[in-house]
């Protein structure tokens, strides 16, 4: 299967996840990440506004701004296919975009400097256990990844996980991927 057969086919088999499947396996995917040292460690946090069915990352923001931690969010430059990470401290600081996507209003935040970001919290739709993912198609992250160098970790339900993804050789895999039955550390 190519990539868009693949993200086609995990895009429907998450529409198909029940609201109590979701909200549960969403907070033990959270709990598992907080119980991590990049968690833990981390006080610059990069991660996007998770739009159903994506893993919830609302209630990760807000129990990071309770522990005192900086959260950057990424503002999408499609002309130049390129992304950035600004500073939010409140949810009102949040625009919809292009498919229906939630990014910082560049007037009531600040840039962040990528090099400051300590944890990234990277999306995707479907991943192996090295680490390798299929995103949304905008290769924005794929961009992104070769020039950063904090800990990475993907988040995702059990089922969006497959052996065989197809990798190209831009493509850069993720440190840590967590999910609400494992924590797999990632060789790629």
């Amino acid at each position: 299967m190519d990539k868009k057969a693949i993200r086609k086919k995990y895009k429907d088999t998450l529409k198909s996840i029940d609201r109590i499947t979701y909200e549960h396996d969403s907070y033990l995917i959270a709990n598992n990440l907080f119980e991590s040292n990049e968690w833990k460690d981390a006080d610059i946090i990069g991660i996007t506004i998770s739009h159903f069915p994506e893993v919830d990352t609302w209630q990760l923001i807000r129990k990071a701004w309770k522990e005192g931690k900086k959260i950057v969010i990424p503002k999408c430059y499609p002309t130049e296919k390129k992304m950035e990470f600004r500073q939010i401290t409140s949810f009102k600081q949040l625009e919809t975009v292009f498919f229906g996507l939630f990014e910082p209003i560049e007037a009531e935040t600040t840039k962040f400097n990528h090099r400051d970001i300590e944890l990234l919290i990277v999306p995707g739709l479907v991943f192996n256990r090295k680490g390798y993912r299929i995103g949304f198609g905008g290769g924005y992250y794929d961009r992104f990844l070769t020039d950063f160098s904090g800990a990475t970790v993907s988040l995702c339900f059990s089922i969006q996980l497959l052996d065989n993804i197809p990798m190209e050789n831009h493509d850069i895999p993720v440190k840590k991927i967590i999910t609400e039955n494992e924590i797999i550390t990632c060789n790629a």
